[in-house]
């Protein structure tokens, strides 16, 4: 759509007010805008400038800022510095100090149909197209080794030098890599190539860190990393489609920490390839960046397919919430010891109705006595119906059940110790008590 926002985060210490405050600027460009990037761009300045990459032209905006003597705050503004309109659609471009050439940055933009445009602050250098092109690929520079990376429709990530391309042949048309070169130079070829098997979603050079010299390239189903001379250093397979990640700085040193969206709703933190931690988030991430602002330290910026952008930390939920003062009171005894003499016999009383049945101090409510006769029956009382009747000794037990409150539906079970039995075990007795 073409709209440019600036936004400057920060902590909403009120219910008010809130996200509003965070917009600085918000501009209707006449393009759709398809990359950004900060850097120095302008011969005549040191200061950082905002390149904008439109579909067939690249802009360069300085935003200034003027300190506002009403409540309304400060104003920024967008002033254009230059622009290049150019001649064929473009896909990326990735920016840097070409050539070793300290104090500035140029611009690299590549095109739908595989050149090359260089771009040197308000001029346009020259143009190389990439051998054996068919779509484009994700492109970076790096600047330890001032070359350029991309992945091609070959599935293979491509390493180009810079003085490489400079000394390659003009690209003023497209030419057939089967014609004679109509103009001198060399004909442009990759210093060094990996074969990835996948198309690549990203591509990243990390620079956190001078002694770090590793490539990072996200692919389809696999996270691979390279030395700066396209030897592997490691290669993890995911088990997700990813969506995004970056490369940020860890506190071990020999390592590197990344993160890694993918579209489960998932950002997962990885010390190269052990994972470390795993948030959920409400929607797929399309890019994520690691920020600090004036005061929030660490922030994980993720942006949305449909333009939320979202500032948050990992783990658990930081707290601004500041404990107020107590203003210090003395303490009144005489309501304090009111208040525990209350208590307690709220205590006392919970204490002796806690019991729903009500028990009797002197006697037992329910009293049960069983008596043995000291001979034995005659005749006998046990009789075998399966051998005729045939009479076995026999004692005769007598249980007595006293009640001193009602009881209903009772029943009295004999257990006896074999070899010994019973001729009867289960008794239903009558109510009592009534």
């Amino acid at each position: 759509m073409g709209m440019l926002r600036i936004f400057s985060p920060n902590v909403n210490k009120t219910s008010e007010g809130g996200p509003a405050d965070a917009l600085l600027l918000e501009v209707q460009l006449k393009n759709a805008i398809i990359q950004m990037e900060v850097g120095k761009f302008v011969s005549c300045s040191d200061l950082l400038h905002l390149a904008v990459l439109h579909p067939r032209k690249c802009s360069v905006y300085s935003v200034s800022g003027t300190a506002g003597n009403v409540e309304h705050g400060d104003q920024y503004q967008l002033k254009m510095v230059y622009e290049h309109n150019l001649k064929r659609t473009v896909c990326n471009m990735t920016y840097g100090s070409f050539g070793g050439v300290t104090g500035h940055h140029s611009l690299c933009i590549q095109s739908m149909d595989g050149m090359l445009m260089f771009l040197e602050q308000d001029s346009y250098t020259f143009g190389r197209f990439l051998p054996g092109f068919l779509l484009p690929g994700p492109l970076a520079y790096n600047q330890r080794t001032d070359s350029f990376l991309t992945v091609s429709s070959a599935r293979q990530l491509e390493s180009y030098k810079y003085e490489t391309l400079a000394v390659a042949a003009e690209a003023e048309s497209r030419q057939d890599a089967d014609l004679p070169l109509k103009t001198g130079g060399k004909r442009l070829t990759p210093d060094w190539t990996f074969v990835l098997g996948e198309q690549a979603l990203d591509l990243c050079v990390p620079s956190f860190s001078t002694s770090s010299s590793s490539i990072f390239i996200l692919g389809e189903r696999n996270l691979y990393c390279l030395r700066d001379n396209g030897q592997i250093h490691f290669m993890k397979k995911l088990e997700f489609n990813p969506s995004c990640f970056l490369p940020y700085s860890s506190v071990v040193d020999g390592t590197t920490n990344l993160l890694l969206g993918n579209h489960t709703n998932m950002l997962q933190v990885y010390q190269d390839v052990t994972l470390k931690w795993a948030a959920q988030l409400s929607f797929v991430p399309v890019a994520i960046r690691v920020a600090n602002f004036p005061e929030l330290k660490g922030v994980v910026v993720s942006l949305s397919s449909d333009g939320h952008l979202l500032c948050s930390y990992m783990g658990t939920d930081p707290s601004f919430f500041s404990t107020p003062k107590v203003d210090a009171r003395e303490a009144d005894y005489e309501q304090v010891d009111a208040e525990m003499k209350k208590l307690q016999r709220f205590i006392r009383e919970a204490t002796r109705t806690q019991d729903i049945l009500t028990k009797s101090d002197a006697e037992e409510d329910l009293i049960v006595t069983a008596t043995v006769s000291s001979s034995m029956d005659s005749p006998s009382q046990a009789l075998i119906q399966d051998m005729d009747d045939l009479p076995v000794p026999s004692v005769t037990v007598q249980v007595k059940v006293k009640a001193r409150c009602v009881v209903q539906s009772s029943k009295l079970t004999v257990s006896i110790q074999p070899p010994l039995a019973a001729t009867q075990d289960q008794f239903v007795l009558e109510p009592m008590g009534q």
